[in-house]
């Protein structure tokens, strides 16, 4: 018996070059879109560049830089700017909401706007110096360890986690009690604590890129070791040490503020945002904007600083290109 012969299954048409290469994870299309993108910002002028960086941003990135740029703007102009008389006192002791008093006003009758811009300066100002000290001096501790002789590095490195072993807080207390609450105490407190951190990440980064070929053809034709830290590893690590520069500052926002709930902080008459809360947090009950307001203004900052980090250019393409 004659078996029926199988025909022969019709073949698929080919998809045509690139169908499907623009999925939402970024397929080679998109990636090439971008980089075009990229390439051409970068030819541009300043502004133009200015711009891009802005666009490629989003929505929530854009949020956070806005909030951010206006407790700056608040830290450096407000004290001048906005009217002092409400911030001396004489009006009802926490009085709510109004016109003439838009966040209330606290336990002396200071108007609680007036006061939490004025706090501002205290907050952000005291935050950015110990940031700039913790990551500044982080990076460079990094890049001498891994230019150097393991010795060094490995002194370096003993020395750092040892720091990192004792509790944050429990550091700050023990220098606050034991060397006054000043200004550049704080500063330097902040910056003790937070430099193992930006050490570490810089270090991480360091070593992979010391061992490039390009760091090893810096140091084959006789470069010393400032002209590879200074050259040759920290532009490759600067990018995502902004980043990380950004991260400190939250934390050590909050360090201070909750130094200063403690009464360990900024000392009257001059107040931050955690003074502001701990001077009218007994009166929640009937003086409630006194104590939301410098809380909200905390996480305002927090928040906003955090939705600026995660929404940089850079970080964001690094994401795409790990998924």
């Amino acid at each position: 018996m004659n078996l029926p012969v199988p025909l022969p299954l019709p073949l698929e048409p080919e998809a045509p070059p690139g169908a499907g290469a623009t999925d939402a994870c970024g397929g080679p299309a998109a990636q090439a879109a971008r980089a075009a993108a990229e390439a051409a910002c970068a030819r541009q002028g300043l502004l133009a560049r200015w711009r891009c960086t802005l666009a490629a941003m989003g929505p929530s990135g854009l949020l956070g830089l806005g909030v951010v740029a206006a407790w700056a703007l608040a830290a450096i102009a407000g004290p001048w700017v906005l009217s002092r008389t409400g911030a001396q006192g004489g009006a009802e002791v926490f009085a709510g909401v109004s016109a003439a008093h838009w966040l209330g006003t606290d336990y002396l009758g200071r108007d609680m706007l007036a006061r939490v811009i004025e706090g501002a300066r205290y907050t952000v100002g005291v935050a950015l110096g110990a940031t700039l000290l913790a990551s500044g001096g982080g990076t460079v501790l990094a890049l001498l360890a891994v230019s150097s002789n393991r010795w060094i590095d490995g002194a370096l490195s003993r020395l750092l986690d040892t720091l990192t072993a004792i509790p944050s807080k429990m550091l700050a207390l023990l220098m606050v009690a034991g060397f006054g609450a000043s200004m550049p105490l704080l500063i330097a407190t902040a910056a003790v604590i937070y430099t193992p951190g930006a050490f570490r990440m810089a270090r991480s980064m360091a070593v992979n890129i010391a061992a490039m070929d390009y760091v090893t053809v810096a140091r084959s034709r006789g470069e010393g070791r400032w002209y590879v830290m200074r050259r040759e590893i920290l532009p490759n690590i600067a990018g995502p040490m902004l980043a990380d520069l950004g991260l400190r500052f939250v934390y050590v926002v909050l360090l201070l503020a909750s130094l200063s709930f403690l009464g360990l902080g900024i000392q009257p008459p001059a107040a931050d945002w955690g003074s502001l809360v701990r001077e009218n947090i007994g009166a929640l009950a009937q003086g409630g904007p006194a104590v939301i307001a410098p809380a909200a203004a905390i996480a305002s900052l927090t928040i906003g600083m955090n939705l600026f980090i995660d929404n940089l250019p850079g970080r964001r393409a690094r994401e795409r290109g790990g998924r």
